[in-house]
């Protein structure tokens, strides 16, 4: 067989020089690039046709999703998803017989993965992951269509994705949602939207916030206070009895840079 022409994207450098280094004893891969966000991935795509991508899950701005869904499964590569801490992924590729690589990555489970997708490539079996792709976007596109919330405004209404949330905070019957820099208020509670979003992403820190994980940039422990540092520079405060819970999602981020150092408070 020829050899397998492939892509890398990954938003994070120590990620993609973490699965160039696996590829390493695998002389039948040929690296044709690299990418860094979901722009590029797509770029490199269309202009370079491989055979195989390794594609991050959770890159910013365009994701691996939003990359499936502008190319079109049945234009796609053979794809090795890579994730950190989304669940609904790993539910998803178990559910649908699609390899997938968890961070930080295992040698053995990387060589596997890549052993299953050269029998794939050998075969006609490529055409059966096209179809599972476009399943899995599918339940991708409509598990975030429960997410979009509703917001009426002076000039009608628009939906929210909550991919684009930063945070929510209660204010009386209303609930304000903070979306890159503006402020929507939506009659609704907190603890009604706490429900419809995804509990891998979205985190109460006290009875009156909600927040995406995936804006916080730092944690911030003081004698008798732990607050959440969002990448907008918004503080918010973790309740005692939520400590515990928020400490558990964000050890789960194995990707981010304060999980390591950020050790649980007592209750």
């Amino acid at each position: 067989m020829d050899k397998i022409r492939t892509i890398i994207a990954d938003d994070e450098p120590i990620a993609r020089r973490g699965v160039r280094q696996l590829l390493g004893p695998h002389p039948d891969i040929d690296l044709v690039a690299e990418a860094r966000n979901g722009r590029e991935t797509i770029h490199a795509l269309r202009e370079l046709k491989p055979d195989l991508l390794f594609l991050d899950v959770q890159m910013p701005q365009l994701d691996g999703f939003g990359v499936l869904r502008e190319i079109g499964a049945n234009h796609m590569p053979a794809v090795i998803f890579i994730t950190a801490h989304d669940e609904f992924a790993v539910r998803a590729f178990d559910a649908h017989a699609l390899d997938y690589l968890v961070k930080p990555l295992e040698a053995l489970r990387f060589a596997e993965a890549l052993e299953r997708m050269r029998e794939r490539l050998r075969s006609a079996k490529v055409v059966e992951v096209s179809r599972k792709l476009s399943v899995l976007l599918a339940m991708r596109e409509k598990k975030q269509a429960k997410q979009r919330i509703l917001v009426h405004t002076s000039t009608g209404e628009i939906l929210i994705d909550a991919e684009e949330i930063d945070w929510i905070e209660a204010d009386d019957y209303y609930a304000a949602i903070h979306v890159h820099q503006v402020r929507h208020l939506v009659r609704e509670s907190l603890s009604s939207l706490e429900t419809r979003l995804d509990r891998s992403r979205f985190v109460r820190t006290h009875r009156a916030a909600i927040v995406n994980v995936d804006r916080v940039c730092e944690v911030r422990k003081e004698t008798r206070e732990t607050s959440l540092v969002l990448r907008n520079g918004v503080r918010l405060p973790v309740s005692r009895r939520r400590r515990s819970t928020v400490t558990k999602l964000l050890r789960s981020l194995k990707n981010r840079p304060f999980a390591d150092s950020f050790l649980p408070v007592a209750d």
